[in-house]
């Protein structure tokens, strides 16, 4: 078959490429310096800078020999033309332009329809590829949420990454309870944010007793030093009944504080100014060097609190006792007695007092003698009663006419005038020296000196009737 004069020489291999799309660049390729840009050849399906991208030789093109005749093919694809795996070189421009027969130009003209193979891969890529998209954007948005934060509970700090809004979502994830004795910090309602810092301090009940005065409050400090701190409490000099350094747990504290006080101690006649933290004023008496003996006390109660500014005075007390007696008068009974004249008495018991004793407690307060207290009494002799006879029976007839004799003249020469005389060897006694036997005999009872000085006379005057002077031999004359 003849060719045109300018036609290159073909082969089936070629006829075949040309039924194929020729490739199409969208965006040029970098070339070497100096060389022109040229079209790529159409290559076989499946081969083509987008399979392998290598750049155009740096060397001038040069014509290609022309083809020899070929054998048949393998089929599309190996051809002339076709690249290596590792790249492949675009042919060189033909020297002249081809000539454009009917015949090739009705053949590049045509179009083959798209691989059904190329368009279930692009089905395939799609969802992979908005899977990926999906994973990306996700990423993306997991890496904005997360955040770094330090949260310190009571003095623990943690580095936490969280992806909570704020701060009350931050303390429910981590457990964290808060109460209204609690302090956070920032407020739970404050968003969260990168690199934030939120601190919280638990409430704690401290029960506080500070000079005696019991005080129960709640503080968010976790030691003793600190609580202090938080109520203003001076703790230079004071005595506190824990460590300073001692940690509040969240169930809370008792703790004593005494702080230091200025007192003056009076004892003896000198003063003492001392600067303590005593828990009584027997604590402070001793600290001034003050010795409390026996019955010693002070002005304040020993066992109080001493407060700041007070005075106490010692008391040095000596205590005693003494006994005071006194006298119980007795009592008289008087009898009637029908043997008895009229007008005459008869003591039958002179009676005697009683005695009673009352003891006193003696006190002397810093040489000044107080008071006496009563303790108790006794009664050591009882009162014995007196009891008097007095005669009801009518005086005799006869003994009217004895009234006209000088009766005081015979008492005074018998007894010397005294009713209750007795003569040394004791068998007379009275006014008229009566013997016991006469007296009974004349009525009387007892002894004659016992007897009232008007019984004696009355029973002188029966005597006298009955016997006369004779009972009185020398006295007698006297009447």
């Amino acid at each position: 078959m003849s060719r045109a004069p300018h036609e290159a020489p073909r082969d089936d291999a070629s006829d075949a490429q040309d039924a194929y799309e020729p490739f199409t660049w969208h965006g040029a390729p970098t070339l070497a310096a100096g060389l022109p840009y040229q079209d790529p050849p159409t290559l076989p399906y499946g081969v083509g800078p987008a399979h392998h991208p290598a750049p155009y030789p740096a060397t001038p093109a040069t014509p290609a020999p022309p083809a020899a005749p070929a054998a048949p093919g393998p089929g599309p694809g190996h051809g002339p033309g076709t690249g290596s795996a590792a790249g492949w070189t675009p042919a060189a421009p033909p020297a002249d332009p081809p000539a454009t027969g009917p015949g090739r130009s009705a053949r590049r003209s045509r179009r083959r329809p798209a691989d059904p193979s190329e368009a279930a891969r692009r089905r395939r890529l799609l969802p992979q590829a908005l899977v990926v998209a999906f994973l990306a954007g996700g990423t993306a948005a997991y890496c904005a949420d997360d955040k770094t934060v330090e949260l310190t509970v009571d003095g623990r700090p943690r580095t936490l990454h969280t992806f909570a809004d704020d701060v009350a979502e931050l303390l429910a994830e981590e457990g964290v309870r808060v109460g209204t004795r609690d302090v956070v910090a920032p407020a739970p309602t404050a968003a969260l944010a990168h690199g934030d810092e939120i601190t919280v301090h638990y409430g704690r009940p401290v029960r506080l007793t500070i000079d005696g005065q019991l005080r129960e409050f709640w503080t968010t400090a976790d030691t003793v030093s600190g609580a202090l701190d938080q109520l203003g409490v001076r703790a230079e000099g004071a005595f506190l009944s824990t460590s300073r350094s001692r940690r509040i747990d969240r169930a809370g504290l008792a703790l004593a504080v005494r702080t230091e006080r200025t007192v003056t101690i009076l004892a003896d006649g000198r003063e003492r100014v001392i600067r303590t933290n005593a828990a009584t004023v027997r604590e402070a008496v001793d600290q001034a060097g003050v010795e409390l003996r026996d019955q010693d006390t002070t002005s304040v109660p020993a066992g109080s609190f001493p407060r700041d500014g007070q005075t106490v005075t010692v008391l040095r007390i000596t205590d005693g006792r003494e006994t005071r007696d006194r006298s119980l008068p007795f009592t008289t009974r008087t009898v009637s007695d029908p043997d008895l004249l009229t007008g005459t008495t008869v003591v039958d018991d002179p009676g005697r007092a009683g005695l009673r004793r009352t003891t006193y407690a003696v006190r002397t307060v810093n040489g000044v003698r107080q008071r006496p207290r009563k303790l108790g009494s006794e009664v050591l002799r009882a009162p014995r009663q007196r009891v008097v006879r007095t005669g009801t029976k009518p005086r005799p007839v006869a003994a009217r006419g004895t009234d006209r004799l000088d009766w005081s003249a015979l008492a005074a020469c018998e007894s010397g005038g005294r009713a209750g005389a007795v003569d040394p060897s004791g068998t007379y006694g009275g006014l008229y020296q009566f013997d016991t036997q006469t007296w009974r005999s004349l009525g009387g009872t007892g002894r004659p000196q016992d007897a009232p000085p008007a019984e004696q006379t009355r029973r002188a005057k029966k005597l006298y009737i009955a016997r006369g002077a004779s009972p009185w031999p020398h006295c007698g004359t006297r009447l």
